[in-house]
Protein backbone atom coordinates (compact mmCIF):
# COMPACT_ATOMS: atom_id res chain seq x y z
CA UNK A 1 0.00 0.00 0.00
CA UNK A 2 2.89 2.41 0.75
CA UNK A 3 4.77 1.64 -2.59
CA UNK A 4 0.99 2.52 -4.38
CA UNK A 5 0.99 5.67 -2.54
CA UNK A 6 4.26 6.93 -3.34
CA UNK A 7 3.68 6.01 -6.90
CA UNK A 8 0.36 7.51 -7.35
CA UNK A 9 1.86 10.95 -5.58
CA UNK A 10 4.42 10.63 -8.45
CA UNK A 11 2.32 10.17 -11.07
CA UNK A 12 -0.14 12.82 -10.08
CA UNK A 13 3.04 15.42 -9.74
CA UNK A 14 4.21 14.81 -13.39
CA UNK A 15 0.83 15.21 -14.85
CA UNK A 16 0.79 18.71 -13.05
CA UNK A 17 4.62 19.72 -14.45
CA UNK A 18 2.79 18.21 -17.72
CA UNK A 19 -0.07 20.44 -17.21
CA UNK A 20 1.31 23.66 -16.25
CA UNK A 21 3.95 22.88 -19.33
CA UNK A 22 0.63 23.02 -21.67
CA UNK A 23 -0.92 26.28 -19.84
CA UNK A 24 2.95 27.80 -20.54
CA UNK A 25 2.32 26.93 -24.13
CA UNK A 26 -0.81 28.39 -24.93
CA UNK A 27 0.05 31.85 -22.86
CA UNK A 28 3.21 32.48 -25.60
CA UNK A 29 0.80 31.47 -28.32
CA UNK A 30 -2.06 33.65 -26.96
CA UNK A 31 0.83 36.68 -26.82
CA UNK A 32 2.21 35.77 -30.52
CA UNK A 33 -1.91 36.30 -32.25
CA UNK A 34 -2.56 38.94 -30.00
CA UNK A 35 1.13 40.61 -31.16
CA UNK A 36 0.16 39.90 -34.78
CA UNK A 37 -3.53 41.48 -34.62
CA UNK A 38 -1.80 44.68 -33.40
CA UNK A 39 0.07 44.77 -36.72
CA UNK A 40 -2.90 44.45 -38.83
CA UNK A 41 -5.28 46.95 -39.73
CA UNK A 42 -8.83 46.39 -41.20
CA UNK A 43 -10.43 49.39 -42.90
CA UNK A 44 -13.97 49.69 -44.67
CA UNK A 45 -13.85 51.73 -47.33
CA UNK A 46 -16.36 52.85 -49.99
CA UNK A 47 -14.60 52.82 -53.76
CA UNK A 48 -13.87 56.32 -54.81
CA UNK A 49 -12.23 58.32 -54.06
CA UNK A 50 -11.64 56.64 -50.23
CA UNK A 51 -10.32 53.03 -51.70
CA UNK A 52 -8.38 55.31 -53.61
CA UNK A 53 -7.04 57.19 -50.77
CA UNK A 54 -6.28 54.33 -48.49
CA UNK A 55 -4.12 52.44 -51.55
CA UNK A 56 -1.92 55.54 -51.27
CA UNK A 57 -0.60 55.17 -47.84
CA UNK A 58 -0.63 51.46 -47.51
CA UNK A 59 2.91 51.22 -48.35
CA UNK A 60 3.54 53.73 -45.26
CA UNK A 61 2.27 51.89 -43.28
CA UNK A 62 3.52 48.67 -44.56
CA UNK A 63 6.92 50.17 -44.14
CA UNK A 64 5.95 50.64 -40.61
CA UNK A 65 5.22 47.02 -40.29
CA UNK A 66 1.47 47.23 -40.36
CA UNK A 67 -0.41 44.32 -42.57
CA UNK A 68 -3.32 46.61 -44.23
CA UNK A 69 -6.11 45.19 -45.25
CA UNK A 70 -9.05 47.33 -47.05
CA UNK A 71 -12.68 45.89 -47.63
CA UNK A 72 -14.71 47.65 -49.76
CA UNK A 73 -18.50 48.34 -49.20
CA UNK A 74 -21.01 49.73 -52.22
CA UNK A 75 -23.74 51.50 -49.06
CA UNK A 76 -23.27 53.10 -46.20
CA UNK A 77 -25.24 50.93 -43.72
CA UNK A 78 -22.62 47.86 -43.52
CA UNK A 79 -19.31 49.76 -42.39
CA UNK A 80 -20.51 50.91 -39.76
CA UNK A 81 -22.26 47.92 -38.14
CA UNK A 82 -19.23 45.97 -39.32
CA UNK A 83 -17.12 48.53 -37.29
CA UNK A 84 -19.69 48.36 -34.35
CA UNK A 85 -19.01 44.60 -33.75
CA UNK A 86 -15.45 44.30 -34.31
CA UNK A 87 -14.44 43.29 -37.92
CA UNK A 88 -13.15 46.31 -38.97
CA UNK A 89 -10.56 48.88 -36.82
CA UNK A 90 -11.61 51.54 -38.84
CA UNK A 91 -13.52 52.57 -41.72
CA UNK A 92 -13.18 55.81 -43.82
CA UNK A 93 -16.59 56.95 -46.21
CA UNK A 94 -18.73 59.14 -44.26
CA UNK A 95 -19.31 62.73 -42.62
CA UNK A 96 -19.42 63.89 -39.30
CA UNK A 97 -23.79 64.14 -40.10
CA UNK A 98 -24.06 60.92 -41.01
CA UNK A 99 -22.00 59.24 -38.34
CA UNK A 100 -23.96 61.34 -35.52
CA UNK A 101 -26.87 60.24 -36.71
CA UNK A 102 -26.37 56.80 -37.38
CA UNK A 103 -24.83 56.59 -33.67
CA UNK A 104 -28.20 58.15 -32.45
CA UNK A 105 -30.67 56.08 -35.02
CA UNK A 106 -29.06 52.46 -34.64
CA UNK A 107 -27.44 52.93 -31.04
CA UNK A 108 -23.90 52.56 -31.98
CA UNK A 109 -20.99 53.71 -30.66
CA UNK A 110 -18.81 55.29 -33.01
CA UNK A 111 -16.59 57.99 -33.05
CA UNK A 112 -13.92 59.54 -35.49
CA UNK A 113 -10.53 60.48 -35.20
CA UNK A 114 -9.81 63.55 -37.77
CA UNK A 115 -11.41 64.77 -40.99
CA UNK A 116 -9.54 63.89 -44.45
CA UNK A 117 -11.64 65.32 -46.97
CA UNK A 118 -14.54 67.33 -48.24
CA UNK A 119 -16.58 65.98 -51.51
CA UNK A 120 -19.30 69.10 -52.35
CA UNK A 121 -22.33 68.09 -52.95
CA UNK A 122 -23.78 68.84 -56.06
CA UNK A 123 -26.72 69.39 -58.50
CA UNK A 124 -26.53 67.00 -61.67
CA UNK A 125 -28.59 67.10 -65.10
CA UNK A 126 -29.14 65.83 -68.58
CA UNK A 127 -32.04 67.85 -69.23
CA UNK A 128 -30.45 71.25 -68.25
CA UNK A 129 -27.25 73.54 -68.61
CA UNK A 130 -28.28 76.17 -65.78
CA UNK A 131 -30.33 75.48 -62.39
CA UNK A 132 -32.33 78.39 -63.32
CA UNK A 133 -33.94 76.43 -66.25
CA UNK A 134 -35.78 74.09 -64.29
CA UNK A 135 -39.30 73.94 -65.48
CA UNK A 136 -42.52 74.11 -63.33
CA UNK A 137 -43.46 70.79 -62.13
CA UNK A 138 -40.06 68.80 -62.73
CA UNK A 139 -38.82 65.97 -60.72
CA UNK A 140 -35.77 66.27 -58.15
CA UNK A 141 -34.43 63.62 -56.84
CA UNK A 142 -32.06 63.12 -53.76
CA UNK A 143 -30.43 61.13 -51.44
CA UNK A 144 -33.50 59.11 -48.65
CA UNK A 145 -30.87 58.65 -45.88
CA UNK A 146 -31.68 61.77 -43.19
CA UNK A 147 -28.28 63.53 -42.94
CA UNK A 148 -27.51 63.57 -46.80
CA UNK A 149 -31.12 64.38 -47.53
CA UNK A 150 -31.27 67.34 -45.24
CA UNK A 151 -27.77 68.23 -47.02
CA UNK A 152 -29.58 68.12 -50.13
CA UNK A 153 -32.29 70.26 -49.36
CA UNK A 154 -30.04 72.97 -48.18
CA UNK A 155 -27.93 72.79 -51.39
CA UNK A 156 -31.27 73.14 -53.23
CA UNK A 157 -32.56 76.33 -50.89
CA UNK A 158 -28.90 78.17 -51.65
CA UNK A 159 -29.63 77.69 -55.35
CA UNK A 160 -32.95 79.04 -54.80
CA UNK A 161 -35.40 76.74 -55.66
CA UNK A 162 -37.23 76.27 -52.38
CA UNK A 163 -36.85 77.52 -48.99
CA UNK A 164 -37.31 75.10 -45.75
CA UNK A 165 -38.06 75.48 -41.84
CA UNK A 166 -34.92 75.95 -39.32
CA UNK A 167 -33.81 72.47 -38.28
CA UNK A 168 -31.59 69.83 -38.92
CA UNK A 169 -32.61 66.66 -40.50
CA UNK A 170 -35.23 68.53 -43.00
CA UNK A 171 -37.14 66.27 -45.42
CA UNK A 172 -39.70 67.89 -48.19
CA UNK A 173 -41.85 67.89 -45.83
CA UNK A 174 -40.38 70.80 -44.24
CA UNK A 175 -40.38 72.63 -47.62
CA UNK A 176 -42.26 75.90 -46.85
CA UNK A 177 -41.75 77.68 -50.49
CA UNK A 178 -41.70 76.07 -53.88
CA UNK A 179 -42.94 78.40 -56.30
CA UNK A 180 -41.76 75.67 -59.13
CA UNK A 181 -43.90 73.43 -57.50
CA UNK A 182 -40.88 70.82 -58.05
CA UNK A 183 -41.97 67.21 -57.01
CA UNK A 184 -38.89 65.34 -54.80
CA UNK A 185 -38.21 61.50 -55.51
CA UNK A 186 -36.27 60.47 -52.33
CA UNK A 187 -33.68 57.51 -53.06
CA UNK A 188 -30.77 55.80 -51.74
CA UNK A 189 -27.67 57.26 -52.57
CA UNK A 190 -25.99 55.11 -55.05
CA UNK A 191 -29.10 55.05 -57.35
CA UNK A 192 -29.17 58.50 -57.77
CA UNK A 193 -26.41 58.90 -60.52
CA UNK A 194 -28.77 56.01 -62.82
CA UNK A 195 -31.89 58.54 -62.94
CA UNK A 196 -29.88 61.61 -64.16
CA UNK A 197 -31.99 60.43 -67.24
CA UNK A 198 -35.46 60.33 -65.83
CA UNK A 199 -35.56 62.97 -63.74
CA UNK A 200 -34.79 66.89 -63.99
CA UNK A 201 -31.98 67.00 -62.20
CA UNK A 202 -30.16 64.86 -58.73
CA UNK A 203 -28.23 65.56 -55.73
CA UNK A 204 -25.60 63.15 -56.12
CA UNK A 205 -23.18 62.71 -53.18
CA UNK A 206 -19.55 63.17 -54.35
CA UNK A 207 -18.05 59.68 -53.93
CA UNK A 208 -20.89 58.43 -56.41
CA UNK A 209 -21.45 61.34 -58.45
CA UNK A 210 -16.84 60.27 -59.17
CA UNK A 211 -17.87 57.12 -59.94
CA UNK A 212 -20.11 57.78 -62.62
CA UNK A 213 -17.38 59.87 -63.84
CA UNK A 214 -19.30 63.31 -63.01
CA UNK A 215 -17.46 66.54 -61.63
CA UNK A 216 -18.81 69.28 -59.90
CA UNK A 217 -16.31 72.05 -62.04
CA UNK A 218 -17.75 70.41 -65.22
CA UNK A 219 -20.92 69.01 -64.95
CA UNK A 220 -22.96 69.99 -62.07
CA UNK A 221 -25.50 72.96 -62.38
CA UNK A 222 -25.14 74.16 -58.79
CA UNK A 223 -22.39 73.46 -56.24
CA UNK A 224 -22.75 72.87 -52.32
CA UNK A 225 -20.20 76.21 -51.14
CA UNK A 226 -17.20 74.35 -49.64
CA UNK A 227 -15.65 77.04 -47.43
CA UNK A 228 -18.93 77.66 -45.38
CA UNK A 229 -19.18 76.71 -41.88
CA UNK A 230 -21.82 74.38 -42.26
CA UNK A 231 -20.40 72.45 -44.35
CA UNK A 232 -17.44 71.14 -41.67
CA UNK A 233 -20.38 68.72 -40.41
CA UNK A 234 -19.95 66.96 -44.07
CA UNK A 235 -15.63 66.12 -43.75
CA UNK A 236 -14.94 62.50 -44.30
CA UNK A 237 -13.66 61.24 -41.33
CA UNK A 238 -11.77 58.50 -39.68
CA UNK A 239 -14.43 56.55 -37.98
CA UNK A 240 -13.79 53.86 -34.64
CA UNK A 241 -15.40 52.15 -32.33
CA UNK A 242 -15.11 54.48 -28.83
CA UNK A 243 -12.43 53.20 -26.95
CA UNK A 244 -10.04 52.32 -29.32
CA UNK A 245 -9.03 56.45 -29.88
CA UNK A 246 -5.14 55.90 -28.32
CA UNK A 247 -4.36 52.46 -29.77
CA UNK A 248 -1.23 52.70 -31.27
CA UNK A 249 -2.66 51.45 -34.81
CA UNK A 250 -5.20 54.25 -34.96
CA UNK A 251 -2.89 56.65 -34.10
CA UNK A 252 -0.29 55.98 -37.05
CA UNK A 253 -3.49 55.05 -39.52
CA UNK A 254 -4.55 58.89 -38.53
CA UNK A 255 -1.10 60.10 -39.10
CA UNK A 256 -0.84 58.37 -42.18
CA UNK A 257 -4.51 59.61 -43.66
CA UNK A 258 -3.51 63.36 -42.93
CA UNK A 259 -0.14 63.38 -44.01
CA UNK A 260 1.52 65.74 -46.93
CA UNK A 261 1.31 62.37 -48.87
CA UNK A 262 -2.31 62.55 -48.84
CA UNK A 263 -2.64 66.47 -49.29
CA UNK A 264 -0.73 66.12 -52.58
CA UNK A 265 -2.02 62.86 -53.51
CA UNK A 266 -5.78 64.42 -53.36
CA UNK A 267 -4.89 68.19 -54.96
CA UNK A 268 -3.21 66.09 -57.90
CA UNK A 269 -5.81 63.35 -58.73
CA UNK A 270 -8.94 65.65 -58.17
CA UNK A 271 -7.82 69.09 -59.17
CA UNK A 272 -11.19 69.61 -60.18
CA UNK A 273 -12.34 70.51 -56.89
CA UNK A 274 -14.34 67.30 -56.69
CA UNK A 275 -12.48 66.14 -53.52
CA UNK A 276 -10.68 68.54 -51.14
CA UNK A 277 -8.52 68.22 -48.22
CA UNK A 278 -9.28 69.34 -44.71
CA UNK A 279 -6.02 69.17 -42.72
Amino acid sequence: MKRKSILSILLTGALAISLVGCGGSKTDNSTGSASSEEKTITIGVTPVPHKDIVEAIKPELEGKGYKVNIVEFTDYVTPNTSLEEGELDANYFQTIAYLDETNEGKGLHLTYTKGVHLEPLAVYSRKIKAIKEIQDGATVAVPNDPSNEARALRVLENSGLIKLKDGELVTPKDIIENPKNLKFEELEAAQLPRVLDEVAIAVINGNYALEAGLSPAKDAVFVEDANSEASKKYHNVIAIKKGNENTQKIKDLTEALTSDTVKKYIEEKYSDGSVLPVF
